[in-house]
């Protein structure tokens, strides 16, 4: 498999921020970490490995980033604002470096697609919904889009508009949902065993219906946990069946 490592002095975050990409065609696909996880995440839980056989036939080119929770919501010295403030610099970060950066490692022509799990599932589909004129689609694994679960009860602004359970119940710009309307690929998945909330799943979906937008909401089993395993199923499942 080929695999490539890049870093760079991130004028948005102020942090040398690395990035991983495997692969050499394909449409892209940008993972984004769990929680307070990093770049290597979805490597060291071998996740890229059951992806290897999408990877190597060129069907997919895989790009994985940082996260910087650990400096914005789960930083517990930090004040609620100055999190809100981090967090919009990481969005900065995805819309202005790292999508021009897959663009220029691929073509402007190729789509991009974002998926996550747990937070990075959060993150995954507020991005997508921010800049559906940029992303094309998301795979979203084990989410709750309400960012407020993970504030610890502070709420402004900033966490409305970085929160889809909370923006898209008010969005009516008629451009925005007109280029949301557009992906094919929208996917909401998550299973139903330990620690999963499907309930979060399906309360999103019923959003996104009333906003007349097309989505797929996927629950499986209770056999499939809050877990790697499940992520390792489920990932490789939709690579090969709805791309």
């Amino acid at each position: 498999m080929r695999r490539e490592l890049n870093s760079w002095f991130s004028p948005a975050l102020q942090n040398e921020m690395p990035i991983v990409t495997y692969g050499y065609s394909g449409f892209a696909l940008l993972l984004v970490p769990t929680a307070a996880a990093d770049y290597l995440e979805y490597e060291r839980f071998q996740l890229i490995d059951t992806l290897a056989p999408f990877i190597d036939s060129g069907k997919v080119k895989i790009f994985s980033i940082n996260s910087i929770n650990n400096e914005s919501w789960l930083n517990n010295q930090m004040l609620g604002e100055h999190k809100a403030i981090r967090h919009n610099q990481f969005n900065d970060y995805v819309f202005t470096e790292v999508l021009p950066f897959i663009k220029n490692s691929t073509s402007q022509e190729t789509p991009i697609i974002l998926s996550g799990a747990s937070f990075g599932a959060l993150h995954s589909m507020n991005l997508f919904l921010k800049r559906p004129d940029l992303i094309n689609g998301v795979i979203a694994m084990s989410g709750v889009y309400d960012l407020s679960e993970y504030t610890k009860g502070f709420y402004d602004e900033q966490v409305y508009y970085n929160s889809p359970m909370q923006y898209m119940a008010n969005l009516t710009n008629h451009d925005i949902l007109k280029e949301i309307r557009k992906s094919s690929h929208i996917h909401i998945v998550t299973g139903s065993g330990d620690y999963e909330d499907p309930g979060a799943s399906g309360k999103f979906a019923e959003l996104l219906y009333s906003k007349d937008i097309n989505y797929e909401l996927d629950i499986w089993g209770p056999e499939f946990k809050h877990d790697w395993p499940t992520w390792r199923a489920i990932l490789p499942h939709y690579l090969a069946t709805r791309f």
